[in-house]
């Protein structure tokens, strides 16, 4: 492994860093979320400013509307947004999930659709995947689509789906095959939210913002052509793993961020001057985690570079930056005492009550995309060979 990047990726870092400073330029330092109803027009603009450069899908090949890049300029583009704050404006599902599905598996018809409408930043999807009763066994989920003629009639509920308020389509998984085994029954659907029969319901997670949705579906009508795939094998579809960047240096590259913050407001406030050893003493040791995990999120990117399909490194990384954010924000709480735990609306809140944000909104990054339960089970098996029982 090479650990300095060529003159070529430093060239492109400081594209970046000059794009995002004016596109940017009064970027806070509090925790950017994604499908907040707050900002939500501002994150659009960004999207179309992305847009204009060819910045929304850059690692797509080129017939599809990207730039053909590869992993290590995906992730290094990746990491500068993130730490500059940048507005995801629903991007994760456009561009890292339904895009490169489609590319896969869509037809001629879907692709002409749907895949400029994502680089030309004209369309937001959700995904409807977790019921309340599929979660990390997704497969046992129970939305049902029965064939009528052109059309499927789709009946059940979706849960916790981020951005649904705010999407113009769905990527859907339905069962058509009550009787199959539960892998085999599923197929993969592309709903317009603007269908009658669909209602989005809020869920306000505990940091107070709009990210998450309920979704019922009462007799919706899809039709048979917005079918990704073949029917009962939707599963495989779903499955599709063709991320360009599954490094999560995004997350170390927002870890970083709060940490420069710690110590900036650390060293203004003089908080804790009787304890000043020990306080400096875990600052660092989160420090050096935080440079740990940037080193195994550049392993991810290198492998793929190298043709390599990162398995178990992958969760690795996932659980390792997403609990190292719940430390770092912990910490801030903490550090600052009661001042720590304040809202953003209270005037004596610790830089806009960013810690006390980033402490609730951590917690869902270690559930969602697979718990950190799940992803040690995968290091278990899949990395340390460890039996199943």
């Amino acid at each position: 492994m090479e650990f300095k990047f060529t003159a070529e990726h430093e060239a492109l870092r400081k594209e970046v860093r000059d794009f995002l400073a004016g596109a940017l330029p009064n970027r806070g330092t509090g925790p950017v979320r994604p499908t907040s109803q707050e900002n939500w027009e501002e994150q659009l603009a960004f999207n179309k400013q992305l847009a204009k450069k060819g910045w929304i899908a850059p690692a797509w090949p080129k017939e599809y509307g990207g730039l053909g890049w590869s992993h290590i300029n995906q992730m290094i583009f990746s990491e500068e947004l993130s730490y500059a704050g940048a507005p995801d404006g629903g991007r994760v599902f456009n561009v890292g999930m339904i895009g490169p599905t489609l590319i896969v598996h869509g037809t001629p018809e879907q692709k002409a659709e749907h895949l400029p409408r994502i680089t030309n930043a004209e369309v937001i999807w959700c995904q409807g995947y977790s019921e309340p009763g599929a979660g990390s066994d997704l497969a046992s989920l129970q939305t049902r689509a029965v064939r009528d003629g052109d059309d499927y009639v789709v009946n059940g509920q979706k849960i916790w789906t981020t951005g649904a308020h705010h999407a113009d389509w769905c990527f859907l998984l339905v069962r058509t095959d009550p009787d199959a085994p539960k892998h085999k029954g599923i197929s993969f659907l592309l709903v317009d939210m603007k269908t009658p029969g669909i209602t989005v319901r809020p869920l306000v997670n505990m940091a107070g913002y709009h990210e998450f949705n309920e979704v019922f579906f009462e007799d919706v009508r899809v039709p048979v052509r917005n079918r990704v795939g073949e029917e009962n094998r939707g599963w495989y579809v779903a499955m599709t793993l063709l991320d360009f960047e599954r490094s999560n240096v995004a997350s170390i590259a927002a870890n970083q961020r709060q940490l420069e913050l710690l110590m900036q407001l650390w060293r203004e406030r003089r908080t804790g001057e009787a304890y000043r050893d020990v306080l400096r003493h875990r600052l660092a040791d989160l420090w050096v985690a935080n440079e740990t995990g940037r080193l195994l999120a550049y392993r991810i990117a290198w492998m793929q570079e190298a043709g390599r399909i990162p398995n178990y490194e992958a969760s690795v990384i996932k659980v390792f930056a997403t609990e190292l954010a719940q430390r770092i924000t912990n910490f801030g709480v903490n550090l600052f005492g009661p001042a720590g735990a304040l809202e953003p609306d209270s005037k004596y809140a610790v830089a806009n009550g960013v810690f006390e944000k980033g402490h609730l909104v951590n917690v869902a990054p270690t559930i969602y995309s697979g718990s950190s339960e799940i992803q040690r089970n995968i290091i278990a098996q899949r990395g340390l060979g460890l039996p199943r029982d």
